[in-house]
C-alpha cells in the first residue's frame, strides 16, 4: 500500500462509522463537541471550578447538570461542581483540588482563559496533571466577538502546558481522553481545544467512548494521583526562591516535559488499537508525493481535506494537507519529515499578529524548525533547502473558510503570489476565489433556514439531526450561525444529512431544502441563492388558498423558482403553534418544531429507512424527549402534537400555479 493510500485510510479511521472488529468503538449517537467533551468529563473526572463563558458556557453548564442530578463518576462517586466569581478563581479551585489529589476539569474560551494566565503558569511548575477544555475564541482585539479564533489559545502557549486541537466533535472528544492520559503519565496539564461554536455548538455523528474503555483507559484516581497537602506526608510547593536556588528548580522541571512526548505517544496507540479511531502529533493528507501542502488546525483542516480530493482527482493538482493535532509539544519533526520535499506549502492560521513580520504563532514555530532542519539541529536529520514557505490568515471570528478559499490558496502558491495573505473578505490582501466548488458527499442532503430568533428553529434544526442520526442511521452536521442578535432578530441554520462522514465545515451554498420561517427573509435578500434544480422550499404562510401564496412571493424570486423547477410548500405554523401550546412561553419557539413534520414528509428519510410508522414515531419521540423533557410531559405531547400537524398540514402550492 502507498504512503498515499496508507493516508486515506487513516483519514477514514477517524470517521464516526468505523469498523466494529476494534474492543471499544463507541456508542453511536448524535451531539455537539461540547456534548461530547462533558460525556468524557462527567465519566472520568471527579470536580470542575468553572466560570460560564461563551463559547465554552455548554460545558460548564452540561457538567453541571451531571452534579445537579446526581449522577456519579465511573468509581461511585458523586461529583463537584464549583462557580467561583471569575475564570481567575475557576483555575485556583482547579489548582487547589489537583493539590489534594482529586481528578479536576475546567471549561474556558478567549478573554476568560487569558485571565487565567497568571495561575496557569502555576499549575504546570506544581505538576498538576489537570485538563482544560477551551472553545478557542478571538479575542477582543479589534472589537468583541465570541466565536471561533487561536488567538485566545495561543497567548497561553507559553505556559508549559501540552495543546492538543480537534477538528470535529468526535475529534474533541478523543482527545479530551488522551489528553488525561498523557497529563498523568507526564505530571504536566493539558490543554483539549476545539473550535468555539463552529465545533462546540455544532451538532454531529459521533461514536461516545465506552464507559469500560474509558474506566480503563484512564484509571482510578485515587490509584493514580498523589495528594500534595497529605498531612502526613508534608511536602513544600511553590515556596519562594531567590537566585541561589530558582533556575536550579526551573531547568530541572525539563525531565518533566521530556516525558510528555513518549506520553502522548503511547496514548495515540492505545487508543487506536481499542477504538480503530487514529490520532497522532500531526495527521498527514495524500502529502507522499504532493507539490504544494496546506498547513493548520482546527476545523477548517477537514475543510481543506475534502477540497484536496477534488484538487487532486478532478484538477491534476499535486495537493496535499497536514493537520496538527498537537501543538505543545511542538512536533517539529514530524512537520518536516512531511514537508521537505515538496515545492511549496501555506501555513493558515485563525488569528492575525501583524507586529510579528515573521508570522502568527504556527507560521514562526515551522519556520524555525526549517530552520533547525537546514543546519542538522535540534535532532533533525540536514535538508539540503527549505521549500517556499506562505502564510495566511483565515476564519476570524469564525469568517467562513470554503473550498473556493483553499483552492485559491493553493493557486497563490503555484502562481508564486502573495507571502502573506487572508480570505474570506473584500481588502488588499485576500485572495481572489475563482471556483467554489460543491464538495458535499454524494448523495448529501442539505437544508437551509432563515427563521428569527426565539422561534425554537435551531433546536427544531439539532432535533432534525438527531432523528437523521439516530433514528435513520446517517451522518450529520447541523449548526446555527449563531451571533450576537437576540430573540426577534434573524438568523440562518443549517444542516447537511450523508450517507459518509461530511467534512465541509462552511455555510452551505449548495441546499435541497430551503425553509423560511421567517418570510421577510424574500423581501431582505435572496433566500434561495444555491437551490439545486428540483429543491424544495417551504415557507411560513397565514394563507390558506395556494394562489395566494404565490402572489405573495416577489417577482425575482419566482423567476428562481421557475428556472429551476422548484416545489414550493407552507404551512401555517404560527397558527399550529398557537393552537397547540398548553405553556403561554412556549407557544413561539413551537413553531419551529412544526418543521420536522413537515421534514419528514418532504424527505426520504423515513421511507428508505426500512422502518416501520410505529419505528420512526418513537425516534421521532426519544429525540423530543432529550431537548424537551426536562419541562414535562405536556410539553413533550406538545410538541409531537406540532410534528403531526405539521406533516398532515403542508400544503404545495401546484406546478402548474408556479409559472413567470
Amino acid at each position: 500500500m502507498s504512503t498515499d493510500s496508507m493516508e486515506r485510510t487513516t483519514h477514514v479511521a477517524n470517521d464516526s462509522s468505523v469498523r466494529e472488529d476494534f474492543p471499544y468503538v463507541g456508542t453511536p449517537t448524535t451531539c455537539d463537541g461540547a456534548e461530547a467533551v462533558v460525556w468524557v468529563e462527567t465519566h472520568i473526572s471527579q470536580g470542575s471550578g468553572a466560570y460560564p463563558i461563551t463559547s465554552s458556557t455548554t460545558m460548564g453548564a452540561g457538567f453541571n447538570m451531571a452534579v445537579t442530578n446526581g449522577i456519579p463518576n465511573l468509581w461511585g462517586e458523586q461529583l463537584v461542581f464549583v462557580e467561583p466569581e471569575s475564570e481567575h478563581s475557576a483555575a485556583t479551585f482547579c489548582e487547589g483540588f489537583a493539590l489534594a489529589g482529586g481528578r479536576v476539569t475546567n471549561f474556558t474560551s478567549g478573554q476568560g482563559l487569558v485571565l487565567m494566565k497568571e495561575v496557569l503558569y502555576t499549575i504546570s511548575g506544581k505538576r498538576l496533571p489537570v485538563v482544560f477544555n477551551i472553545g478557542a475564541r478571538a479575542l477582543t482585539s479589534q472589537s468583541l466577538n465570541v466565536h471561533a479564533g487561536h488567538d485566545d489559545v495561543m497567548s497561553v502557549a507559553d505556559v508549559g502546558w501540552g495543546m492538543l486541537l480537534g477538528r470535529n466533535a468526535q475529534e474533541a472528544c478523543d482527545l479530551c481522553l488522551i489528553a488525561r492520559r498523557a497529563a498523568e503519565e507526564s505530571s504536566t496539564p493539558f490543554f483539549n481545544v476545539q473550535d468555539g461554536f463552529l465545533t462546540t455548538h455544532t451538532v454531529e455523528s459521533v461514536r461516545l467512548p465506552d464507559p469500560d474503555f474509558m474506566k480503563e483507559f484512564i484509571g482510578d484516581p485515587k490509584d493514580k494521583l498523589v495528594n500534595l497537602m497529605d498531612p502526613d506526608n508534608p511536602v513544600m510547593s511553590g515556596p519562594v526562591q531567590n537566585q541561589d536556588s530558582y533556575m536550579k528548580g526551573k531547568i530541572a522541571q525539563r525531565w518533566y516535559y521530556e516525558r510528555v512526548g513518549p506520553a502522548l505517544e503511547e496514548a495515540f496507540e492505545e487508543f487506536h488499537r481499542n477504538t480503530g479511531r487514529k490520532y497522532d502529533f500531526v495527521a498527514p493528507y495524500r502529502c507522499e508525493n504532493a507539490e504544494y501542502v496546506l498547513v493548520g488546525m482546527g476545523s477548517y483542516m477537514e475543510t481543506a481535506q475534502t477540497t484536496v480530493d477534488y484538487l487532486r482527482d478532478v484538477k491534476g493538482v499535486k495537493a496535499g494537507c497536514l493537520n496538527i493535532y498537537c501543538f505543545r509539544p511542538f512536533p517539529m519533526r514530524q512537520i518536516v519529515e512531511t514537508l521537505k520535499n515538496c515545492k511549496a506549502f501555506t501555513v493558515i492560521e485563525r488569528m492575525d499578529d501583524p507586529l510579528s513580520t515573521t508570522g502568527n504563532h504556527l507560521t514562526r514555530e515551522v519556520k524555525a524548525a526549517f530552520c533547525d532542519a537546514l543546519t542538522g539541529q535540534g535532532g533533525l536529520e540536514p535538508i539540503g533547502r527549505i521549500p517556499k514557505i506562505y502564510h495566511g490568515a483565515c476564519g476570524l471570528g469564525s469568517r467562513d473558510v470554503r473550498p473556493g478559499d483553499i483552492m485559491a490558496i493553493f493557486d497563490n502558491m503555484a502562481e508564486e503570489g502573495q507571502d502573506f495573505f487572508c480570505v474570506g473578505i473584500d481588502h488588499p490582501l485576500a485572495l481572489t476565489v475563482d471556483e467554489d466548488p460543491d464538495l458535499r458527499p454524494t448523495s448529501a442532503f442539505s437544508m437551509r433556514g432563515h427563521s428569527v430568533g426565539g422561534f425554537g428553529s435551531v433546536t427544531t434544526n439539532k432535533v432534525i439531526a438527531t432523528i437523521a442520526g439516530q433514528v435513520f442511521g446517517k451522518d450529520v452536521q447541523a449548526y446555527p450561525k449563531y451571533g450576537s442578535e437576540k430573540k426577534g432578530l434573524p438568523t440562518t441554520y443549517y444542516l447537511t444529512i450523508a450517507d459518509s462522514h461530511i467534512y465541509s465545515h462552511s455555510e452551505l451554498n449548495y441546499v435541497n431544502l430551503v425553509v423560511l420561517n421567517d418570510t421577510n427573509a424574500l423581501f431582505s435578500g435572496n433566500p434561495l441563492v444555491g437551490m439545486v434544480e428540483g429543491g424544495a422550499l417551504f415557507m411560513q404562510s397565514h394563507y390558506s388558498n395556494p394562489a395566494d401564496v404565490w402572489a405573495r412571493i416577489p417577482a425575482q424570486h419566482k423567476q428562481t423558482i421557475c428556472q429551476r423547477k422548484l416545489h414550493v410548500y407552507y404551512a401555517d405554523m404560527v397558527e399550529i403553534a398557537r393552537e397547540v401550546a398548553s405553556v403561554a412561553d412556549l407557544e413561539m419557539r413551537m413553531q419551529g418544531i412544526v418543521l420536522l413534520g413537515v421534514f419528514l414528509k418532504l424527505t426520504p428519510f423515513s421511507e428508505t429507512s426500512g422502518m416501520t410508522d410505529q419505528q420512526v414515531h418513537a425516534g421521532v419521540e426519544k429525540a423530543l424527549r432529550k431537548y424537551f423533557g426536562k419541562r414535562g410531559e405536556q410539553v413533550v405531547q406538545d410538541n409531537l402534537t406540532c410534528v403531526k400537524r405539521g406533516y398532515s398540514e403542508m400544503q404545495q402550492i401546484p406546478p402548474e400555479l408556479t409559472v413567470c
